[in-house]
């Protein structure tokens, strides 16, 4: 079991494997929370740079490797924000620009159009308390299951279905956010 763990950290076939099964899913978790192209790119490659790193700490028994990877997505992002901060904005956009071929910027601009609507309902959501926040996207925009979320948030399924239920009964009168939802 340990060598399965770190299995896609040190087997490039195995990372490979596993890089096309989340890529597509840990890309739109960033195209919902960022608007620029260069920047979702850079931390789609930090994402699965920060899992080849910490692969060690992933164990099967505590949760599904997705949600592990989205607490790794949900931490990188974190880290990168916190990090943007500390710095000038004209800085961080001029240092951090990798070039992008144009068939890069035009997926990469598809993408954030497409995710317009989500980044708007998080406009809404960013009243609500951090923990109601955070289970409500990784459940409603990300479509993990409760029990992925809580495992991505390092709480109890039922603690995340509590979170989950306040979110929902708070955002019920914002008819934007809640289209789409089956309601």
């Amino acid at each position: 079991m340990r060598r399965k763990q770190a299995e896609f950290a040190t087997d490039s076939v195995a990372f490979e494997a596993f890089y096309r099964r989340h890529v597509e899913g840990i890309t739109r978790f960033l195209a919902r929370r960022v608007d620029d192209p260069h920047m979702v790119a850079d931390l789609v490659a930090d994402v699965f740079l920060a899992v080849m790193e910490s692969a060690h700490t992933y164990r099967p028994g505590r949760g599904s490797e997705v949600a592990w990877l989205y607490g790794v997505a949900r931490n990188t992002l974190s880290a990168e924000r916190r990090r943007s901060l500390r710095e000038s904005q004209l800085t961080d956009r001029v240092s951090r620009r990798r070039p992008l071929d144009s068939d890069d910027i035009a997926r990469l601009e598809e993408r954030i159009d497409a995710e317009q609507p989500a980044r708007r309902a998080f406009q809404a959501m960013a009243r609500l308390p951090e923990g109601e926040r955070a289970v409500l996207e990784l459940v409603v925009l990300d479509q993990l299951t409760v029990t992925e979320a809580a495992n991505s948030l390092g709480i109890r399924s039922g603690t995340a279905m509590v979170r989950l239920h306040r979110a929902r009964r708070t955002l019920k009168e914002l008819p934007f956010v809640m289209e789409g939802t089956g309601k």
